[in-house]
């Protein structure tokens, strides 16, 4: 599907102020953002739509490449075409787009900006608060990250305690208002001209008193519980690469929403495989018959197998390249090659029959099929005064 323009995205005029891109952006990354839209698919692939149109054009660098290029500015592949690209590498992940417009906030451990964003009055301390967001480390082999795998993972995490539905009290008991601060989990105290707050003795910072803490999770209204998290990883994704899995973190307090769930992926080192970019490098011995006189040989590939062709004369270290035979672009934007990188293999434990026809080849070429060799030592002929 071909992608909109980031200035149709963002919804302003090609030649608008950075303040003008903020404002646009703030108000939309509101309204598509997936906590305020939980299960719209739709909503979710708009959000992070907008976040690659405002990292592009609010970025000066980028914008004047996005500007004469279009979106084959962060096309690896153009470049082999003529184009201009790639003009800065990879998108940042949007939710860190949108923490860093609103100074941090939202999607975080400790409470969300849409307690403030939605809720209208601002967040209450003693009310439900975010979960904590968590993070998770997993290795995948070159094999998925290029086709893409679904994991299934399993991690210790505070989830909501079932019995109190997260209250941390009894069924059917109250939940009072801390006496000694009155909600507030804080007290004042005066110390000449000066009030300085404090943590509440009696609630610990609470704002209230359970009537009768719940037996199973005492109170905290979370425990330790073993989770199984499916995870679909895409094709392209490469060491480093971050997936946000929404509501997998740690339990909210007294019925807050759960925090998200952080995978850092690295792919492991491939035996035969070398990634550079969307690109993939593989290095094949031919013996020096086949380089000198040329032939086809089978090549490995993460699809299979292919066929190459060694023409006569093939040097070592000379390159070959399979179109669209390495790793997919996480972006969307096609598919890398393989580069064949041709090893000649000099024979060794040579038969005397063998040696004799090298020897009879050495004297029929009488360095006359040496040209590198010739302009180097005349270069260098100097030195050997």
């Amino acid at each position: 599907m071909a992608k909109r323009d980031y200035y149709e995205v963002l919804g302003v005029a090609r030649g608008a102020s950075d303040e003008e891109l903020k404002k646009a952006y703030r108000r939309l990354a509101v309204k598509f953002h997936p906590d305020k839209n939980p299960g719209d698919k739709q909503a979710e692939e708009s959000f992070k739509e907008l976040g690659h149109a405002y990292e592009v054009l609010s970025d000066p660098q980028k914008r004047a490449a996005y500007d004469q290029f279009g979106h084959d500015a962060f096309d690896p592949r153009a470049r082999a075409r003529g184009g201009g690209g790639p003009a800065g590498g990879g998108f940042h992940d949007p939710f860190d787009i949108f923490r860093e417009v609103f100074g941090g906030a939202g999607g975080g451990g400790g409470g969300s900006i849409f307690e403030n964003l939605f809720g209208g009055g601002g967040q209450n301390p003693n009310g439900p608060q975010r979960g904590d967001d968590l993070r998770y480390d997993l290795e995948i082999s070159l094999e998925e990250s290029a086709h893409g795998v679904e994991k299934e993972i399993t991690l210790n995490k505070p989830d909501k305690c079932e019995d109190c539905n997260g209250a941390g009290a009894e069924p059917g008991s109250r939940i009072k208002a801390c006496g000694t601060c009155g909600g507030r989990g804080q007290v004042l105290t005066s110390r000449g001209i000066f009030s300085i707050a404090q943590t509440c003795p009696h609630c610990k910072g609470q704002g209230h008193i359970l009537e009768k803490p719940c037996k199973t999770c005492h109170g905290e209204g979370k425990r330790q519980r073993s989770s199984k998290i499916k995870l679909r990883i895409p094709a392209g994704v490469e060491t480093g690469t971050r997936l946000r899995s929404q509501g997998n973190g740690e339990a909210g307090f007294r019925g807050g929403p759960a925090g998200d769930l952080y995978v850092f992926l690295s792919v492991k080192e491939h035996e035969i495989f070398v990634r550079e970019g969307d690109d993939l490098l593989c290095e094949v011995p031919v013996s020096f018959v086949q380089a000198t006189l040329g032939a086809e040989i089978d090549v490995p590939t993460l699809e299979g197998q292919a066929t190459v062709k060694i023409p006569a004369g093939t040097q070592p270290g000379t390159l070959l390249r399979l179109k669209a035979r390495g790793m997919k672009n996480l972006q969307g934007y096609g598919q890398g090659d393989l580069l064949v990188r041709v090893q000649v293999e000099v024979p060794t434990h040579l038969n005397s029959a063998q040696k004799a026809k090298l020897q009879e080849y050495a004297t029929l070429c009488d360095g006359k099929e040496a040209p590198l060799a010739r302009g180097f030592f005349e270069k260098a002929k100097k030195f050997f005064k």
